[in-house]
């Protein structure tokens, strides 16, 4: 059913006496759902690996905390190949119970393969509708993408006290209204970032929906990522503050730090949410490029003298020190 092996991970760092299992909807792997793997996956293991064969794997995938050091990895030949899909809305669900792959359990690693949430806004009305929550600590993605629409993808943590990090390295993530949201603290790191077009001239959506608790100074960072849309030009913002349940405590933190920015990104790129103003989080931006890039009043702009203290490894480091950029 498994064997035992010491390898080293693609996206960097050993990984020892891992258990590799494989999935495959034909009935070729030891599994012929992600969720049966997981599920057979030992309580705070020290590394278990799911080798996922090509295919469209229809249903949700609920990682638990107690199933540490989980990689899931597709086998194809590229990261359109594997693809973890449902179509569950918040309108039905909730939020976090509309997320295709709901991640609780720390240093969990995905790579080469898709996540996504294909529920039809335009046929059954607007609803958030999640395609991956990560709500745990030490994730990687490398290689993914994450598809959605509204609140694509979730980026969580068990309280308000509680530190989430995320390293996302060259993959996809796309969506049109908040997609990118939540207090957790994650660098995207040469990702692309694409909004899809809502058929607005004035607004097609939000990239980012912040809540990063004021006592944390690390939200989000996307770094040398690109952002890409077929929106009409200056109609998608940056970003907004949200403040769940209206929590003046969640601060959102955003930086765009040498991005290349697409021509549908606004002059004004930020703006307010729910009665809180933009200009009372942390927004800015640094060094980016672009057609959609500018320097003005509405665009905070990090400083020379800042700009050592926001890198990818000052969002990720902790107190553990946990480096895993590559």
């Amino acid at each position: 059913m498994s064997l035992a092996l010491t390898a080293v991970a693609s996206y960097g760092g050993p990984v020892s006496a891992a258990t590799v299992v494989t999935v495959a909807t034909d009935g070729s792997g030891n599994f012929t759902t992600v969720q049966a793997a997981v599920n057979a996956a030992p309580a705070g293991g020290s590394g278990y690996e799911i080798d996922v064969k090509p295919g469209t794997y229809r249903g949700t995938v609920s990682i638990p905390s107690a199933k540490t050091h989980v990689t899931l990895k597709g086998v194809g030949s590229g990261r359109d190949q594997v693809v973890i899909v449902e179509n569950h809305p918040a309108s039905t669900y909730g939020t976090q119970g509309s997320a295709t792959v709901a991640v609780s359990a720390n240093d969990f690693r995905a790579e080469n393969l898709t996540f996504a949430n294909d529920y039809d806004e335009a046929k059954n009305g607007s609803s958030q509708a999640v395609a991956l929550d990560l709500n745990a600590d030490r994730a990687v993605l490398n290689n993914v993408r994450v598809l959605g629409n509204q609140d694509t993808l979730l980026l969580w943590t068990a309280g308000t006290g509680t530190v989430g990090r995320s390293y996302i390295r060259k993959s996809y993530v796309e969506g049109d209204v908040d997609f990118i949201f939540g207090r957790g603290t994650a660098v995207f790191d040469r990702t692309e970032i694409h909004s899809l077009s809502r058929g607005s001239s004035t607004n097609n959506g939000y990239v980012t929906a912040a809540a990063t608790t004021d006592t944390n100074p690390y939200g989000l960072l996307f770094y040398r990522s690109t952002l890409t849309s077929d929106a009409q030009a200056k109609s998608v913002y940056l970003g907004r503050p949200w403040h769940p349940s209206g929590d003046a405590h969640a601060v959102g933190q955003v930086l765009f730090r040498e991005c290349t920015l697409g021509a549908h990104i606004r002059d004004d790129p930020w703006t307010d949410m729910s009665g809180f103003s933009w200009r009372s989080a942390r927004f800015s931006e640094y060094a980016n490029t672009g057609a959609g890039a500018a320097v003005n009043a509405n665009r905070p702009q990090l400083s020379a003298s800042q700009a050592p203290s926001y890198t990818p490894n000052a969002y990720l480091a902790g107190s553990d020190g946990w480096n895993p950029v590559f």
